[in-house]
């Protein structure tokens, strides 16, 4: 698969760098755009335009939820999770209806890879 892009969104420094660290275990060669918020999500991507998104859903300014909508309609081939300790119902049922993956945190690493491997490379 050829390099890709992952824009890696949470407002925890440490949460970013732990899957930061599982993507490059299992993706060495990926390019990995980090951003803190939603807001910085979105200017990231209009950057980076990224082949995958994850993103946590309780983040101050604009969250997770409505970040992952803009850039379900912004990027549509982007492969997009959501990567959150909120496993609601109700945060699964808004994942589904807006078109995005729901990963659990603490993320384990098989299912980061499953994540990773959902996109087949586009070249």
């Amino acid at each position: 698969m050829t390099d890709m892009t992952i824009l890696l969104v949470d407002d925890s420094r440490v949460a970013r760098m732990m899957t930061g660290a599982a993507i490059m275990r299992l993706r060495p060669n990926w390019r990995i755009v980090e951003a803190a918020s939603g807001e910085e999500a979105l200017a990231a991507a209009a950057a980076a335009a990224p082949d995958f998104v994850l993103m946590d859903v309780n983040m101050p300014g604009i969250g997770g939820m409505a970040a992952a909508t803009y850039l379900r309609r912004d990027y549509p081939q982007a492969a997009i999770s959501l990567l959150t300790a909120n496993i609601q119902d109700p945060i699964r049922e808004q994942a589904d209806r807006i078109g995005v993956g729901f990963l659990i945190k603490p993320l384990r690493e098989d299912a980061l890879a499953h994540f990773l491997d959902s996109r087949e490379d586009p070249s």
